[in-house]
């Protein structure tokens, strides 16, 4: 199965660089190429990608917005934002916009089309420096305040809301399951269930949700549970 991208950014000159790498691997193909984030939405309507490689500063419509815009009209769109900047309100607007995935323009040509299969195939994908960032953004509350816990979580069951807050805390599948006594692929089904029941897209979305509401609080991040 090939993995069709829409490539968009202002700069002819960084496009052709993607597409030439994109081009090279023999499962994924340039279905489209915008040069704003206004003709990337005409575009990708127009094509149905299953990735759309997003520049953030763009003349127009810049790429944040057209994220926002693009996730909310096609729920099923995986959108991998790559920018020179590092700041961190680019992160958690993208992320918050919808963004499946992160990564700096410096990033070697493998780490790019690694990081498009890995969005293709419905996971999140943050450079580990963002995700690193972004959880202690939210831990310390250096990302607005937390609210207070709400109804959102009532949907979980207790184990569900065991691997939300050990996600939360950034660690993987097999950390998770270390933690908590169980195997793997336990956590994975659980992953996958709490996933749908809260409508969130993939763990980004989850460990934003999860200091959103409360679950997780500042220095959680540093003592994960243990079985009993």
């Amino acid at each position: 199965m090939t993995v069709s991208v829409v490539v968009v950014d202002d700069q002819a000159v960084v496009r052709a660089g993607f597409v030439a790498v994109i081009d090279a691997e023999p499962d994924l193909a340039v279905a489209g190429q915008a040069a704003d984030g206004a003709e990337a939405l005409d575009v990708v309507r127009a094509c149905r990608p299953d990735v759309v490689l997003m520049d953030i500063r763009m003349p127009g419509m810049d790429g944040l917005t057209a994220t926002r815009l693009l996730t909310s009209a096609e729920p099923l769109a995986r959108v991998l934002v790559l920018t020179t900047f590092r700041r961190d309100e680019y992160v958690f607007a993208a992320l918050r916009g919808g963004a499946s995935g992160f990564l700096l323009k410096d990033c070697e040509p493998q780490e790019l089309v690694d990081a498009i299969r890995t969005v293709a195939a419905g996971e999140a994908l943050l450079a580990p420096e963002v995700t690193r960032r972004l959880i202690d953004a939210f831990a310390t509350g250096a990302v607005g305040p937390r609210a207070r816990p709400d109804g959102r979580l009532d949907v979980l069951t207790g184990r569900e809301r065991d691997v939300l807050r050990e996600v939360a805390r950034g660690l993987s599948n097999a950390e998770i399951a270390e933690a908590l006594g169980v195997g793997r692929s336990t956590v994975k089904t659980h992953m996958n269930s709490l996933l749908a029941k809260l409508s969130l897209r993939d763990r980004a979305q989850a460990i934003i949700l999860a200091y959103e509401v409360g679950l997780v609080g500042p220095g959680d991040r540093d003592s994960p549970s243990r079985p009993g």
